[in-house]
């Protein structure tokens, strides 16, 4: 009766590496985004104004749902 022989094929280990949690699409993982400051009757534009981003919290980071 023969014996199967094994093969002597080394496997690679592959190390559970950390991935960096995709940005957020809204603000681009700033966490900020900007809106545009309209102020009078014909809603003139007079500047630009920030503010924390809703999608994200302001922490840069997509949403896991």
């Amino acid at each position: 009766m023969t014996t199967a022989k094994k093969t002597t094929t080394r496997r690679r280990e592959t190390s559970a590496s950390k991935s960096e949690p995709a940005s957020c699409l809204t603000c681009k993982g700033t966490g900020e985004v900007s809106r545009t400051v309209r102020v009078g009757r014909t809603q003139r534009t007079v500047g630009q104004q920030t503010g924390l981003c809703l999608a994200c919290l302001g922490s840069g980071e997509a949403a896991t749902d």
